[in-house]
């Protein structure tokens, strides 16, 4: 250690040395004193400092917590790229306010109703062979019992399915090691049937939990509804589950707390809650065979509850496929280590992390050999026979994380404010180091596959304090990036995430994620098929039918199509736009002042808003996204009109005064815009710029662009045949817009070959 300590400071000195060569007019040094730095702290900056234009190794899915949107940044960096939309609208991407992203909301109404909040827990990677492929996220709401999916293709939700059930959710979303079922387990009891009441005082009779198995159809991308089931489990609370891996496979596991059941009423006198749910030594560890279940299922042996197929708690018994096994009191995580082989077990009222060997819990079930039945009939496992080790961790152990060494595991602790390093092979405690403050759930690098990268940790910590500055009594979480790659555990950054409680969070290596860049023009987003509203550059429409105001339109550097949108007071007004670009990143906002509607439109997307003209006056639209230089003229007007109302007769448009020498001048301009363009076409198609999609694309709309200018320039030329001088040089300024845009693109396709060694076709 003190080697690797001295080589550390010898390489901080070397650096202190060059830099202060290469910035003369303040050196490291300097900034080291003026800022209170020490070596340690810079040595902190330098592993976590991403240089512009590089990019993270990972990509961390952090829930929102009460926001129902998923945060993503990246490690280690910690820099926040992206929020996205799931349960609650989310107005930069338009979500909730165009139509296409309605109807996937709408999916998440609960007995009618739109819930537009949502609390967003526990975020899964897709798998295949139990790796990380990088495809898919979930992630459940507990608030409202309900799963997201989420396409890691674009980064959008695509379904929300609401639990038919259960009436709040904790233990999802943890996916199977190929991703074939979705778990989701109730947390508080409820009767399972919808709108039905029985009194608390009916608690252990009618009062039920349960854990759900989506069937999740890869192909379609979406939850199969109808393909999937749940278990009715006893009026204990259902926590976290995971499912078994490798020799553990075909098996899930899902904790509980309050196995007391116990009915709080301080209104009445009686001890709260957290007395009666914590009375007890131990709770129970759920162990189902839920690849038996689905033959189970596929059988028809279950019950329809609301319209669900349900496994009565009386068939998982007689069938042999659901046992319990004590463990340690109020369990706040159940983790499969990456070989399958156990299973970790914290208890928030424990010191201890308790680690079951899957082997002994199954020569029990084989034998036969039960310690009791609990009150319902399920068979209860001895907990010390399945033990394979119990080690003291410290105050409040809850979740576990793998590293890529064998047998290492972190587990944090949250009244220690600590995150412990331990073999659970052996049972030994490696290292701690504190966080700051009150750490829940922590993070290791696809710490739940099968395949754990290592690398780095993060604690995402309850409280933060007086870590940031402050911004009032609601203060933001923290999360806080450890380095792992050596024996000890060292703090890297503080990571302040402003954005509701972030409960849980998913890292994946980022090279393992592919998404798109663009869209096939004329899609649906959410639906991934054509959209019937999408049109081409020519195919721009607007009709009437009856009361109702229907556009098919396109945006494109700098203008929509239409310019006009004309309709009466109570007409229904229906606006279908299409992103015509192909170049990555341009994309286009849309939305109509005071109607509250707004798009996102990525290149080559289709969105739709409805609303009613309620009012007559004149409401400007515009592009919302920055896109060119004219972004503030890609601009429109909606004109609601009295109804019968007419124009006056003798009416013209307001126009300028516009000379030969304009128009002249317009011409030169064209010329030497022109001149550009030739020698930037010139060195593209002197490459194999083919061999780049991407420059393919922008090449593709650059040509677009230059196509329309043989049509405008004719106009051009018409009007000053005519000397209608205003027309002549409106038309020429169009042809100037027309190359503005084509240049633009070409120029960004010239540096990107050039950026990434294109080479001279000989």
């Amino acid at each position: 250690m003190k080697m690797r300590g001295l080589k550390s400071g010898l390489l901080v000195a070397a650096g202190l040395g060059l830099v202060a060569s290469a910035w003369g007019a303040e050196s490291l040094q300097d900034v080291m004193k003026r800022r209170n730095l020490s070596q340690q702290d810079l040595l902190a900056a330098s592993k976590t400092y991403v240089p512009t234009g590089k990019r993270d190794e990972f990509l961390a899915f952090s829930s929102g917590g009460q926001s129902g949107q998923v945060i993503v940044y990246g490690i280690p960096s910690m820099r926040i790229l992206k929020y996205i939309g799931v349960f609650t609208p989310e107005p930069w991407q338009g979500y909730g306010f165009d139509e296409e992203s309605k109807a996937v909301l709408a999916g998440g109404r609960i007995d009618g109703h739109d819930i537009t909040w949502g609390d967003t827990h526990h975020p899964a990677i897709s798998e295949t062979d139990g790796k990380y492929d990088g495809q898919f996220l979930f992630i459940n709401d507990k608030a409202n019992p309900r799963i997201a999916v989420i396409d890691l293709r674009d980064f959008e939700t695509k379904q929300i399915v609401v639990n038919p059930v259960f009436k709040s959710d904790h233990g999802g979303a943890f996916v199977s090691p190929n991703t074939d079922y979705i778990i989701e387990a109730s947390q508080y009891a409820a009767p399972l049937e919808n709108r039905k009441f029985y009194p608390l005082e009916e608690f252990n009779e009618k009062y039920r939990g349960g854990v759900t198995y989506w069937k999740f159809d890869r192909k379609e991308g979406l939850i199969d509804t109808k393909q999937s089931f749940s278990i009715e489990l006893p009026p204990y609370s259902q926590d976290l589950s995971d499912f078994g891996k490798g020799p553990s496979d075909g098996w899930s596991f899902t904790n509980s707390f309050c196995s007391e059941r116990y009915v709080g009423g301080i209104e009445k006198g009686r001890p709260p809650y957290e007395a009666g749910c914590s009375a007890k030594d131990t709770d129970y560890l759920h162990v189902i065979n839920w690849k038996k279940a689905v033959e189970l299922f596929k059988q028809g042996k279950t019950k329809k509850i609301n319209g669900h197929d349900v496994i009565m708690m009386d068939t998982a018994i007689k069938e042999g496929i659901l046992f319990l096994i004590p463990e340690a009191k109020s369990p706040h995580g159940v983790d499969v280590t990456p070989d399958g082989k156990y299973i970790v077990v914290a208890g928030k009222l424990d010191t201890h992390v308790s680690v079951f060997s899957f082997d002994k819990i199954m020569a029990a079930i084989k034998a036969g050999k039960f310690e009791s039945k609990d009150p319902y009939g399920i068979p209860v496992i001895s907990m010390q026979e399945t033990l394979h080790n119990q080690v003291e961790l410290g105050l409040g152990p809850l979740h576990t994380q793998f590293d890529s060494k064998p047998c290492v595991a972190y587990t944090s602790l949250y009244v220690d404010s600590q995150v412990a390093k331990w073999n659970f092979c052996e049972g030994k405690v490696l290292d701690k180091i504190s966080v700051h403050y009150n750490i829940g759930h922590l993070m290791t690098m696809e710490g739940d596959s099968t395949d754990p990268k290592g690398h780095y940790l993060v604690a995402l910590n309850k409280l933060a304090i007086d870590r940031f500055n402050p911004v009032g009594p609601l203060h933001p979480q923290n999360h806080q990036l450890i380095d792992i790659s050596n024996d000890k555990m060292t703090l890297l950054y503080d990571m302040p995430i402003p954005l509701g409680e972030p409960h849980y969070a998913v890292a994946i290596a980022a090279d393992k994620l592919k998404p798109g860049i663009r869209y096939a023009v004329g899609t649906n987003s959410r639906t991934d098929k054509p959209s019937p509203y999408g049109v081409r550059a020519g195919e721009e429409k607007t009709t009437r039918t009856g009361n109702t105001v229907e556009v098919w339109g396109t945006a494109i550097r700098s203008h929509y199509t239409p310019e006009t949108i004309e309709a009466e007071v109570g007409d229904d007004v229906i606006i279908h736009m299409t992103n015509l670009e192909r170049a990555e990143d341009e994309t286009h906002g849309f939305t109509v002042g005071t109607y509250n509607v707004h798009m996102s439109l990525e290149p080559g997307k289709t969105s739709t808003v409805k609303f009613k003209a309620d009012r007559e006056g004149v409401y400007p639209y515009y592009c919302t996204e920055f896109c060119s230089a004219l972004h503030l003229e890609m601009q429109g007007y909606l004109l609601v009109k009295p109804k019968g109302w007419k124009p006056e007769a003798n009416t013209t448009m307001a126009k300028a005064a516009y000379t030969e020498d304009d128009y002249k001048k317009q011409l030169k301009k064209i010329a030497d815009t022109q001149a550009v363009i030739d020698s930037v076409v010139a060195y593209i198609t002197s490459t194999n710029y083919k061999d780049f999609p991407d420059v393919v694309a922008m090449v593709d709309d650059a040509f677009d662009q230059a196509g329309k200018i043989p049509d405008v320039k004719a106009k051009h030329e018409a009007a000053a045949a005519k000397k209608d001088w205003e027309n002549a040089c409106l038309w020429a300024e169009q042809v100037w817009q027309y190359q503005v845009k084509t240049a633009d693109l070409g120029l960004r396709a010239k540096t990107y070959l050039e950026q990434n060694g294109a080479k001279k076709i000989k």
